[in-house]
């Protein structure tokens, strides 16, 4: 439809009233286009802000997984390092292992030899044992300075002995002595070994048990002792030896009172304390 179809003509040109109609109809159509654009644009900056956030997004991303990547490499070489020391800890303890074995080898080769020493300064003392007996028996026939002469004779055997022998080789020629003397040697008593009750009593009072404790405690083969109880004047102590010891020996040259065994079994004791 042309322009002359839409609007009639007058006297004096176009009707105003269409002119004006037709130009509403335009700023209309006009301002719905101009608000499709304007709503084109919100959209394609919300669009666009959008991707700018996107690529912000995408940029962290970026930079979490530099950093990530740099700490897998740090974990790797730490790790790397972790399992070298590993390593050199493995070779020092087989090292170790290897010269504990080496030790444990040199000790039981030393154990050995302290073994047959002992067992030679042992035949020694026997020999020369025998040796000094005869000479007592000579005594009898001949006192006087044979006697005299057989005492300093034994006690260079105990010394040259002892030069090489363990400490616990010398009580048997010093006994030795002791019978040449006239003092005979005391015979060995009953050896307790391990876990020993001992009941003694009565106790006049708290004080004696003390002393009787320590008194024992004082026993060199022992590792621990304790009172189980106290009642009605008697006491009960449990004793612990780590070697065999003459108990009762023990007891009676340390004790600090006197006393006489009721009962004695390999596990217990039974003394009565004297008046």
């Amino acid at each position: 439809m042309g322009t002359e179809d839409r609007f009639r003509r007058s006297l004096f040109g176009y009707r105003p009233r269409q002119v004006e109609e037709a130009l509403k109809a335009a700023k209309g159509k006009l301002a719905g286009a101009e608000r499709r654009v304007e709503e084109r644009e919100t959209e394609l900056d919300a669009r666009r802000a959008e991707l700018n956030r996107g690529e912000r997004r995408i940029r962290e991303l970026d930079q979490v997984s530099a950093r990530l990547a740099e700490r897998v490499v740090e974990r790797e070489v730490e790790l790397r390092e972790v399992r070298a020391e590993l390593a050199r800890a493995r070779e020092r303890s087989d090292d170790s292992l290897r010269a504990l074995m080496a030790l444990a080898q040199e000790l039981e080769t030393v154990r050995r030899q302290a073994r047959g020493q002992a067992t030679r300064i042992r035949l020694r003392a026997l020999r020369e044992a025998a040796e000094l007996t005869e000479r007592i028996g000579e005594l009898g026939r001949h006192p006087g300075k044979l006697r005299e002469g057989l005492i300093e004779s034994l006690q260079e055997a105990i010394q040259r002995v002892g030069a090489d022998s363990e400490e616990e080789e010398a009580p048997d020629l010093a006994g030795m002595i002791a019978a040449a003397n006239g003092h005979p040697e005391r015979e060995p008593g009953e050896l307790f070994e391990g876990l020993v009750e001992v009941d003694v009593g009565p106790l006049s009072d708290f004080s004696q048990l003390v002393g009787f404790e320590d008194a024992a405690s004082g026993i060199g083969a022992m590792s621990e002792i304790s009172v189980k109880r106290f009642k009605g004047g008697r006491a009960t102590l449990a004793m612990r030896f780590k070697q065999p010891v003459e108990l009762l020996h023990e007891l009676e040259e340390r004790a600090p009172f006197v006393f006489e065994v009721r009962d004695r079994r390999s596990d217990r004791l039974v003394l009565d304390v004297g008046e």
